[in-house]
């Protein structure tokens, strides 16, 4: 709650003035866009105990037992199956959660999910096996979708055969797994953000949350919301230390090697002089590093704060070293589901002479005469902090239990009070439904950015499709031993850890490349070399590469760190995704 790395960052620069800084996230930006567009709020996820209810669960795109998404998502998963739920896995890759708890893979090429959800609504339409009075009663705007789906508005009907030459899935497949999810009920179809990293990700989340609609699964114990950001509304504001005014400049986040270049003179807000970075591992975590690596070298001073000497840490002029969580006190809440604080007390004093962000600007601010950026004692913030919480739970109090948890009724499912009554408690659309038809991105009058869910060609957007000599989809999952480039300088995890490129067994023997060959990954931002896994566990045309793994430049072309992000393309989908996995390469043996 106190030590918020982006909320201390921009308490400082608001008071000192204004600064240029960007707009839109790394991690789920198309899940949090369609929240916005088809719900109007990004509360849209359930506690994970909602899994007990459920007789179906499609895990699309989604990997948790890797990823995670709570702490209790592996548990009440494997609790659920006990129960008696199906777990299906649609995924290119044959994954971990897959191959632990699933009962079928359905292979999928990449970015060409909508084109099977969209097929599965036609399968329900057809059939009429979709639920009516759902619709009727919650949704605004079936109608569109519906002549779109039909083919009414382009001359395409969205059948099972129109989307297995698009996607690689079976028509008889999809057929089956549409007649399921629409019958078997309750079902959840659990979409993991992965895919809508892609160019058109935002319509991958806007077709499953329409799917969720179409067979009542929202609002109700055992359903989901498909396709929403999956956070969860307990009831906690959480607050934290005042960040000040949002007066500052905006560029999207995959803009930023542009805006730093460019500045005004390519249309962005500032000439870039100061290059301050906080909380984030740019040179590493962001696209097309190669570009990013020549920008880094533009600003006349570029600051870094870290607690390890990271990519871009290197490349910065000064680095201040920045504290552990556990040498600092704080409250903490958990990411996903869970109703409560927990007190972080200092495990133990810093070591050496790092000093937390907050304390740095503090330190800062003082120099530069700003006498109010920090006027509390440490928990003096933290006890004012809690005071804006609901139930407010004191400090003193906090600190004996360690604990403190509100109470609800579980499972907390969202949109359980629109559903039992949209009357008195109706979405916060403009329409008070559920907009399958988007006003708000009806507003924006994008033809790339279409109010109903739509499967558009890649290639439409920017060309990023450039199948003849980049002729492999590559995709970058997490790794289980890191979170995102977190952990990657401990030995012992990268030793057990799979990081080699994964390659189909077909794509592979066409290369002449055999299990464990050194390989070379590339495309026209730049190269890595690696070693290839040869497998049956992923899709042909298809290669994956963890991220995570640490950028090593090496003043050539070729990154030997083998990090994915030297390949991926520094553009953005229409509402704003990264499209990390919007990615084109070729494969061949090292030399």
């Amino acid at each position: 709650l106190l030590h918020n790395t982006v909320a201390v960052t921009k308490r400082f620069f608001s008071m000192i003035g204004k600064c240029t800084t960007f707009w839109g996230n790394v991690s789920f930006e198309a899940a949090l866009q369609s929240s916005l567009a088809t719900f109007g709020t990004f509360f849209t996820g359930s506690t994970r105990d909602n899994l007990l209810y459920c007789r179906l669960i499609i895990l699309w795109g989604w990997d948790p037992l890797v990823t995670r998404f709570g702490s209790d998502t592996e548990n009440y998963l494997k609790e659920a199956k006990k129960a008696g739920a199906r777990i299906i896995c649609i995924d290119p890759r044959n994954n971990f959660t897959c191959k632990k708890i699933a009962e079928e893979w359905i292979s999928i090429k990449p970015g060409t999910d909508t084109a099977m959800m969209l097929a599965m609504a036609h399968v329900m339409i057809k059939e009429d096996i979709y639920d009516r009075a759902f619709i009727e009663k919650y949704t605004f705007g079936f109608d569109k979708f519906l002549e779109y789906i039909n083919g009414a508005l382009d001359g395409i009907a969205k059948t099972p055969e129109w989307a297995e030459n698009i996607c690689g899935v079976k028509a008889e497949l999809i057929e089956r797994i549409a007649r399921d999810y629409a019958s078997v009920k309750p079902a959840a179809l659990m979409t993991g953000w992965s895919p809508g990293r892609t160019i058109f990700g935002e319509q991958y989340h806007r077709a499953a949350s329409t799917l969720a609609a179409m067979t009542a699964n929202i609002g109700v114990k055992g359903g989901f919301v498909a396709g929403g950001a999956d956070i969860v509304d307990t009831g906690f504001v959480k607050e934290k230390i005042p960040s000040g005014p949002e007066n500052h400049n905006l560029f999207h986040k995959s803009e930023i090697y542009d805006a730093i270049c460019g500045g005004r003179s390519k249309n962005f807000p500032a000439d870039c002089k100061l290059l301050y970075i906080t909380g984030c591992n740019l040179l590493n975590q962001y696209l097309n590093l190669n570009k990013g690596l020549k920008a880094l070298m533009k600003p006349e001073l570029t600051v870094v704060h870290d607690i390890f000497m990271t990519p871009t840490a290197e490349y910065a002029d000064i680095v201040l070293p920045v504290s552990h969580f556990l040498e600092r006190n704080d409250v903490g809440f958990p990411w996903i589901g869970g109703s409560y604080l927990i007190y972080m007390n200092k495990a133990s004093e810093p070591v050496g002479e790092p000093k937390s962000d907050f304390e740095i600007f503090s330190k800062i601010a003082e120099k530069l005469n700003i006498i109010d950026y920090n006027n509390r004692s440490e928990d003096g913030w933290i006890e004012e902090i809690l005071k804006k919480e609901p139930g407010f739970c004191s400090l003193e109090t906090l600190k004996e239990d360690g604990i403190y948890e509100i109470k609800k009724a579980h499972p907390v499912i969202a949109f359980s009070n629109q559903i039992n009554d949209i009357d008195e408690n109706p979405f916060p659309t403009p329409s008070g439904k559920i907009e399958i038809y988007s006003q708000l991105f009806e507003k924006k009058n994008d033809k790339l950015l279409p109010p109903i869910p739509k499967y558009l060609e890649p290639g439409s957007h920017l060309e990023v499709q450039e199948a003849e000599e980049y002729p492999i989809q590559l995709i970058s999952p997490h790794a289980k031993l890191r979170v995102n480039s977190q952990f990657y300088n401990i030995d012992e995890f990268n030793n057990t850890e799979d990081d080699f490129v994964w390659i189909n067994s077909f794509d592979a023997e066409e290369r002449n490349i055999f299990n464990g060959d050194e390989v070379i990954v590339f495309n026209r931002f730049g190269k890595i070399r690696t070693k290839a896994k040869v497998t049956s566990d992923i899709i042909s045309g298809s290669a994956s590469i963890n991220q995570g793994q640490w950028y090593r430049p090496n003043g050539g072309e070729m990154d030997s760190g083998s990090c994915v992000n030297v390949l991926t393309p520094d553009i953005r989908s229409p509402a704003g995704a990264f499209v990390s996995n919007s990615c084109y390469v070729q494969v061949v043996k090292a030399k």
